[in-house]
């Protein structure tokens, strides 16, 4: 049989249960993964109780009063509080979703909240994203022409633009690919969810003139084929997205381009 030996510090260990606020007869137990590169401990889950009374109702506002009011170096990313920017994407309550958009009335028991699965973690909920963005990056996600610039605008009919539909409200979140089992296991080389729904919204923008460009990138084993349509992304989408539809309507691009 063989022996798996985990890395030092990769076993979780029991964390700090903090007290209840003192006086507060309306609480909510929240349950955090906490880690950090700086004191050489393992990672744990520390307990805290948020008075409820003292606090708005979704997650963030939890998180933000543990912050204020009880241990200042809980570290999360967090922006606008209105589910545009993406930036407070988090492991809650088992599903990837934004924390100023998740209700605490929406989960029964403890609060638990991860860092998003399978990204190195920098400290606590905050994950390395530089692959995630330099994977975005390389599709190019800009307008690519070779027609003179128009004097006023690129033109587009209601019919084309309404094909963006689905696809431009993405906020890069990546709750949707960090869902995604097939990223889990090949996030060097499979562009994931994300990246993957963003090249479909340049591949069917009319005003767009390098779709045969675009196509060769994406014509690989690893960049778009590993796709196995579990659904996940769908699934986790903050914003009701669904980059599985997108992804394949890439490999009909590809299959009918051949044809």
């Amino acid at each position: 049989m063989v022996e798996l030996t985990l890395p030092k510090n990769s076993q979780m260990t029991e964390g700090k249960t903090w007290p209840k606020p003192e006086g507060a007869t309306n609480v909510r137990e929240f349950k955090i993964y906490r880690w950090s590169p700086d004191d050489g401990k393992n990672p744990s889950v520390d307990t805290f109780y948020v008075d409820l009374d003292d606090c708005g109702p979704m997650v963030l506002d939890g998180l933000l009063w543990i912050k204020n009011k009880v241990d200042s170096t809980l570290t999360l990313r967090r922006s606008c509080r209105e589910g545009i920017c993406g930036s407070c994407a988090m492991n809650i309550d088992g599903t990837n979703t934004l924390a100023c958009t998740k209700g605490m009335q929406e989960i029964e028991g403890a609060v638990k909240i991860y860092p998003l699965p399978h990204l190195p973690v920098i400290k606590d909920l905050v994950p390395d994203l530089n692959n995630f963005y330099a994977q975005h990056q390389s599709i190019e996600p800009w307008l690519k022409t070779t027609t003179p610039e128009p004097q006023t605008e690129w033109l587009q009919s209601h019919e084309d633009r309404v094909k963006l539909d689905g696809l431009y409200e993405c906020i890069l979140c990546a709750c949707c690919s960090t869902s995604c089992p097939s990223y889990w296991w090949n996030g060097d080389r499979y562009l994931g969810p994300a990246v993957l729904l963003q090249a479909y919204r340049w591949l069917i923008d009319s005003r767009d003139e390098a779709t045969g460009e675009r196509l060769d990138e994406l014509e690989d084993p690893f960049r778009l084929y590993r796709c196995h349509t579990i659904m996940n992304c769908a699934q986790t989408c903050p914003k009701g997205l669904n980059p599985a539809k997108a992804i394949a309507e890439i490999k009909k691009m590809l299959v009918e381009r051949r044809v």
